[in-house]
C-alpha cells in the first residue's frame, strides 16, 4: 500500500466530515464523488443545488449522496450571517455586508460552518488563490492557540527514491510564508516536525536548507538559517532539528558523511525547511514535475480546525488526497 493509501485508510477508520466550496469545478465534484464511493469522508458542498447537479449530470458525476448545503436557502443561513457579524463587528462588519460576504464567497460561508462545528475541515483553492482561501480561514477558525503561526507544506511522495521516509517528505513552507525571519523559520521548522509525525507516525529528522553547509559559505542569508537553527535547539528540544544544510548533504548519506559528519540530521532529512518562499516553491515544482511525484498541498499547519489550499492545477486525485490529510489532521 502506497503512503496515500495508508492516509485513506486512516481516514476511513475515523471518519471525517470535510466541506468543499468550489462546485463550479468538476475536478471538485468528481473528488467529491470519489470520497463517497472509496468511504474518505462525509462531503458537503456549497452552492446551488441546480448549477451543481447541472454540471454533474454533464460530466457524468454521481452526487446522490453527497450533501449540498444551499446557502440562499438554507436554514443556517442567517445564524451564520448574524455570528459573522457578531465575530467581525469590532473591525467595522455590519449585517449587511456580513451577508453579501457569505452569499457571494463559498469559503467564507464554509468557514462559518467550521467555527459553528458543522463540519471538520475544508480543502478549497482548486480555482481560487490561496490568499482567497486561507483569509477567510485566519478571520473566522484562526490560529490554534498553541501555535505560533499559521504556515503551509507540501507532502511529496517521490517514486523509486531511497531518500526521506521512503520517498516520503515533506517541504516547507511551500505556499504561505514569504521570507521568515530566524524565529518563524524556527517556528516553522517545528510545526513540520509535528505535522510529519502525525501524518507518517514516524520521527521527524528535519533540515533547514541553505546554499551553505555548516559554514561552508557565509552570507545574511546564511545567518538567518544558522540562527533559526539556534532558536529550534533552544525552544523545540523534542524534535531532531539541524542546519544549515545543502540539500545533498540534508538527504544523501555518503555526502552527509563529508560535509556534516557530526550531524545528526544530516544524510536522513524526511522534513526539508525552504529559508523562503521562492525556495520552497521552486523546489516543489521541480520535484513534482521532474521526479513525477505527488506533491499534496499546500497543507496549511497552525490553524483551529484543518483548511487546506489545493494547487490550481491540481488533478481530481490530488483533491482526493488533500481531503484524506484534512481527515487526518482533524484527528488530533
Amino acid at each position: 500500500m502506497n503512503f496515500i493509501e495508508t492516509i485513506k485508510e486512516r481516514a476511513r477508520q475515523n471518519k471525517k466530515t470535510i466541506i468543499l466550496p468550489e462546485t463550479m469545478d468538476k475536478r471538485v465534484l468528481k473528488a467529491a464523488s470519489i470520497c463517497e464511493k472509496e468511504n474518505i469522508a462525509n462531503i458537503i458542498l456549497i452552492g446551488e443545488e441546480d448549477k451543481i447537479n447541472k454540471l454533474a449530470t454533464e460530466e457524468n458525476i454521481d452526487l446522490s449522496n453527497i450533501e449540498i448545503i444551499n446557502p440562499f436557502t438554507s436554514e443556517e443561513t442567517d445564524k451564520l450571517i448574524n455570528d459573522f457579524y457578531e465575530l467581525r463587528k469590532a473591525k467595522g462588519m455590519t449585517l449587511e455586508k456580513a451577508r453579501e460576504t457569505l452569499l457571494g464567497d463559498y469559503m467564507y460561508y464554509a468557514c462559518m460552518l467550521v467555527k459553528n462545528e458543522k463540519a471538520d475541515g475544508i480543502v478549497s483553492g482548486a480555482c481560487h488563490s490561496s490568499a482567497n482561501t486561507l483569509r477567510p480561514a485566519l478571520q473566522i477558525i484562526k490560529t490554534a492557540p498553541d501555535s505560533e503561526l499559521v504556515s503551509a507544506f507540501f507532502l511529496m511522495v517521490v517514486p523509486d527514491c531511497e531518500y526521506g521516509y521512503n520517498g516520503t517528505f515533506i517541504f516547507s513552507d511551500a505556499g504561505l510564508e514569504q521570507n521568515p525571519n530566524p524565529e518563524r523559520l524556527a517556528a516553522i521548522a517545528a510545526s513540520s516536525s509535528a505535522s510529519f509525525e502525525l501524518l507518517t507516525k514516524t520521527k521527524s529528522i528535519t533540515a533547514l536548507l541553505s546554499h551553505s553547509t555548516k559554514g561552508s559559505a557565509s552570507h545574511p542569508d546564511v545567518d538567518k538559517v544558522v540562527e533559526a537553527v539556534k532558536i529550534a535547539h533552544e525552544k523545540y528540544p523534542q524534535y531532531e532539528i539541524d542546519g544549515e544544510l545543502q540539500l545533498d548533504a540534508a538527504i544523501v548519506p555518503s555526502i552527509a558523511a563529508s560535509k556534516a559528519p557530526d550531524s545528526k540530521v544530516a544524510g536522513h532529512a524526511n522534513v526539508l525547511i525552504f529559508p523562503d518562499l521562492d525556495a520552497g516553491n521552486i523546489g516543489y515544482k521541480l520535484v513534482q514535475r521532474l521526479a513525477k511525484a505527488e506533491a499534496y498541498g499546500p497543507i496549511t499547519q497552525g490553524i483551529k480546525k484543518p483548511v487546506n489550499d489545493l494547487s490550481r492545477g491540481c488533478s481530481t486525485e490530488d483533491i482526493v488526497g488533500v481531503v484524506a490529510i484534512t481527515c487526518v489532521q482533524a484527528t488530533k
